[in-house]
């Protein structure tokens, strides 16, 4: 799944972001995804992708597209005292991976 970047202050109408990969574990079909996603993007007038992956993944797949590691990202929870939320989610914070382009039209 892609769409635009969840952060407000990424979603600057020339950035996707990778929400969700899902596979059925066959060998590379994220790599597939990933180079996937940023072709679809490119096609769309995109000049960047990102996506995020807990801290404990390697990022291999991301790796093998030629994506970089951006940094670590936020985490943690949307509760605050005033207003209780539950969470469901992992908390803890995440790496952000980008893959960005110019005008070139391959991978």
């Amino acid at each position: 799944m892609v769409g635009r970047p969840v952060s407000r202050m990424l979603d600057n109408g020339t950035t996707a972001e990778v929400i969700r990969v899902a596979t059925d574990g066959t060998r590379n079909a994220c790599s597939f995804l990933y180079g996937a996603s940023k072709r679809a993007a490119q096609a769309l007038g995109y000049r960047k992708v990102l996506t995020y992956t807990l801290a404990y993944e390697s990022g291999a797949s991301l790796r093998a597209v030629g994506w970089h590691r951006a940094g670590i990202a936020g985490g943690g929870s949307w509760s605050r005292p005033e207003r209780v939320r539950e969470t469901h989610h992992p908390i803890q914070e995440k790496i952000r991976w980008e893959c960005e382009w110019g005008d070139e039209t391959t991978d």
